[in-house]
């Protein structure tokens, strides 16, 4: 008898826990909750290139909640660099457009500060395909030129992700945009 009532007891007293702790994550206030972003891309990986070459791109680009159906509203930087033989350049861009789909990020912005002379001032873009451990990147130049030649290039326009990155390097992060249509 003295097992049952024990056993009774115990059920009771896990079953109140349950209950309890259940109603207080449930009534919490929603307002503490952060809001999902509306899209973002981050992260930082290394490309491969058989030569050599170190390549590097870094993104923190984020589309605010409040702003989903605008995403030439987002905001970050990202950056990037490429060397081979101890020469080449680097830039950081401000962004000023971030489009996601699934694991598919474009983004522009503008050169703000570079080493590549003619560079500041001029629009890149990069696309990212978010695969894990795989990821892919693509970039605007590989179509147009030097990011310091060519034309005006026009907001979230880029390549398709044709380069691979350098394994163990991706930690590509993308969030994917979810407008309302």
């Amino acid at each position: 008898m003295k097992r049952r009532t024990m056993t009774a007891a115990l059920c009771a007293a896990l079953l109140l826990t349950a209950v309890t702790t259940g109603a207080a994550v449930a009534s919490g206030p929603h307002e503490e909750r952060p809001s999902r972003e509306a899209a973002a891309l981050t992260g930082t990986a290394e490309l491969y290139r058989s030569a050599g070459d170190d390549i590097t791109f870094s993104f923190d680009a984020h589309l605010a909640a409040v702003d989903n159906d605008d995403p030439l509203k987002a905001t970050g930087t990202f950056e990037f660099s490429h060397y081979l033989n101890g020469e080449g350049a680097r830039a950081k861009a401000e962004v000023d457009c971030l489009l996601t789909g699934g694991d598919v990020a474009v983004v522009s912005g503008v050169i703000t500060d570079s080493d590549l002379p003619g560079a500041e001032g001029r629009r890149v873009g990069v696309t990212v395909h978010d695969l894990g451990r795989h990821d892919r990147l693509g970039y605007s130049w590989a179509a147009t030129g030097s990011p310091a030649e060519g034309a005006e290039l026009p907001r979230c326009v880029s390549s398709a992700p044709f380069e691979k990155v350098r394994k163990g390097t991706g930690d590509f992060e993308v969030v994917p945009w979810q407008p309302r249509l």
